[in-house]
């Protein structure tokens, strides 16, 4: 009997031990396929916006944070040409604007976030581009080909303060559906609880005198040129489908750094 017993767990040790192999081959796997599918999407498409690596901004304060995927890293949900302009006109056109305000300024010397945080809301110009440069490295930052939902503490904080994934879903959806004209809609920690706030134009919840504040973990634009070639008047479309291109994994590091950073 013991002998069996032996044999058995043996057996189990040994199919479990090839089970995580094969889950560690299907992984790799998976991501070959993805690569090579961008790779293919580019090729038909010819490539003709070049490579988000290429792109260059005037030399400031603030530098470009370069795309983690192609242009039609994202296609599909959002295409190659929106993608383009997105990065390459309208958040380098922010960028280089920040980096002409703040010259010779002590805002020159601060992070973003402190200069977000401290900013004079009736410098438009600063307000504007400081916005905008900040946003947009929250929204690119925050999307990939994953998609999915939430895991680990997120998970559990989404549970715990909107009651399930799916009423989060809503709140944020119903944030950038309802914002008027152009603005974002935001997943924030304030005072240790998420909530789901939306700002106007390049407003965000650092901003002082908002009436709403947080620090970000999740950014979604509904400018219209987030979405307009491919979606044109559809925002709850785009919308509906930004949730298919969400990095949970960068919105769990921003959580795990927002909570134990003061607001």
């Amino acid at each position: 009997m013991k002998l069996k017993n032996a044999i058995t767990l043996s057996a189990v040790a040994l199919t479990t031990a090839f089970t995580s192999g094969d889950l560690y081959a299907q992984k790799k796997k998976t991501k070959t396929k993805k690569a090579q599918e961008e790779t293919v999407i580019g090729v038909q498409r010819g490539s003709n916006y070049g490579d988000p690596k290429d792109v260059k901004a005037e030399a400031g304060a603030f530098a470009i944070v370069p795309l983690k995927y192609k242009y039609f890293g994202l296609e599909e949900y959002i295409d190659e040409e929106t993608m383009f302009i997105h990065f390459s006109k309208h958040y380098v056109a922010y960028l280089n604007n920040l980096n002409k305000a703040v010259a010779g300024t002590p805002q020159a010397q601060m992070s973003i976030e402190e200069l977000l945080r401290t900013l004079d809301m009736n410098n438009a110009t600063l307000r504007n581009n400081a916005g905008g440069y900040y946003n947009h490295n929250m929204y690119f930052a925050g999307m990939s080909r994953s998609g999915g939902s939430p895991k680990g503490a997120l998970a559990a904080a989404i549970d715990r303060d909107f009651g399930s994934f799916d009423n989060f879903k809503k709140a944020f959806a119903e944030a950038g559906a309802k914002r008027f004209g152009s603005g974002w809609a935001w997943l924030v920690v304030n005072n240790g609880k998420l909530q789901v706030v939306s700002t106007a134009n390049q407003d965000n919840p650092l901003m002082p005198g908002l009436g709403v504040s947080g620090i970000p973990v999740l950014a979604m634009d509904v400018w219209e040129h987030a979405y307009y070639l491919k979606y044109q008047n559809r925002r709850g479309d785009y919308i509906n489908n930004f949730f298919n291109v969400i990095d949970w994994d960068v919105a769990e590091q921003l959580y795990q750094k927002a909570i134990i950073s003061k607001p």
